[in-house]
Order: C-alpha cells, then sequence, then structure tokens
C-alpha cells in the first residue's frame, strides 16, 4: 500500500476529498503526512483531526528554496513516502524536488492544461470567454503546469458564472478526479511514455 504526502498551502479541501476517498477504500494508499508552509492553514487541522502526521515547516528558517525543499525531501524520504499530492500549495517547487520524486508528485490545476496554466486559471478562462474549462491531474516536471497529463474533465462555463461560481464547480470536479488519479498511481496502473501518461490494465 503506498504511502501519500499531501502539501497544503490553505483551506485543503482537495486534502478534505483524499482523506475521505482513503476511508472509504476508494484510494489503494494511505495519507501518512501532511506539510503546510503556513502555519494557520486549515490542511492542518483537517489531517490532525484524523490523526494524520500533520507539520508547519518555515520557509524563512531554512535559507531560500532550494534549502527548504532539501528540508521537505528530507521529511518525505524519513517518512517513506511513495507519493507526494499537491494540493494548493502555493509554492514552486525546485530542480531538486521535482528530480528526488521524479512521476512521483501530482499537482490538480483549475483549468484544461496546456490552457491556462498558472495562477488564475479560471479568471483567465472567463476572460478568455470559453465555453468549456475543468482541471487537469498532471505529474510535475521542472516547467509550470507542463508536466505529463494523468485525467482531465471538463466543467461548461455558463453565461453567468461568476469567478466564484465557476470556482465551485470546477472544485467538485476536483474532488472526484484527484482522489481517482491517485488511486491509479497506488495501484501501478499509470505508466509515462514521454509526454503520454497511459492507463494501463
Amino acid at each position: 500500500m503506498k504511502r501519500i504526502a499531501v502539501l497544503a498551502s490553505g483551506r485543503g479541501t482537495n486534502l478534505e476529498a483524499i482523506l475521505e476517498a482513503v476511508e472509504r477504500g476508494d484510494i489503494f494508499g494511505e495519507v501518512a503526512l501532511v506539510i503546510s508552509d503556513q502555519e494557520q492553514a486549515q490542511a492542518l487541522q483537517r489531517a490532525e483531526r484524523r490523526g494524520v502526521k500533520a507539520l508547519f515547516m518555515a520557509p524563512g528558517n531554512n535559507g531560500g528554496r532550494e534549502q527548504y525543499d532539501r528540508a521537505i525531501v528530507e521529511q518525505l524520504k524519513e517518512d517513506r513516502i511513495d507519493l507526494v499530492a499537491l494540493a494548493g500549495f502555493m509554492r514552486l517547487l525546485s530542480p531538486y524536488f521535482v528530480n528526488a520524486f521524479s512521476m512521483q508528485i501530482m499537482n490538480i490545476h483549475p483549468s484544461l492544461l496546456p490552457a491556462f496554466p498558472g495562477l488564475d486559471g479560471v479568471e483567465q478562462a472567463l476572460a478568455y470567454g470559453v465555453k468549456v474549462t475543468g482541471c487537469t491531474v498532471h505529474f510535475v516536471d521542472e516547467g509550470l503546469d507542463t508536466g505529463p497529463i494523468i485525467l482531465q474533465e471538463a466543467v461548461p462555463v455558463i453565461q453567468q458564472d461568476s469567478v466564484e461560481t465557476l470556482h465551485q464547480r470546477i472544485h467538485a470536479s476536483e474532488h472526484r478526479l484527484y482522489p481517482t488519479a491517485i488511486d491509479l498511481f497506488c495501484r501501478e496502473k499509470l505508466k509515462v511514455e514521454g509526454r503520454r501518461c497511459m492507463i494501463i490494465d
């Protein structure tokens, strides 16, 4: 059974969806560790309520981005982590981190990548006037939202949508899609060839 670490900076709604999926048996793995760069992050509280190891790791105490990432990687290895799931972790990972867990780091992004990468994917979609957007689970590489795509789910844009209403519907899709992708990894059903990530039987 795979050991999962979730990195989060905020409310932790995707973390909650992952934890609930584990409890239901929909993920063949366990959340063994939650790390946040924000001491008051609700994600830490969600983890603690379920008895999951929860750590605040302060970025300012580690002498720069790579040193901070080295401290996290050391913790992940100490806890024998197989998969790192980013869930609203508002920091870019250094090449050191990405290479230490190559094709073992997942992220979820609120658009149908490669459209609207980076910050404010929902705002970008509305401003562009697309009729369909959605969410994407992808492996993390050294680029910005450029890693191999694992799963995507489309969400229609309604004419009356605001950023808030569209975000809510995308969040609902994220909460279904992310646990599914994590379970595929835990069951060793993902195979990456170049840019393509395939689901194998």
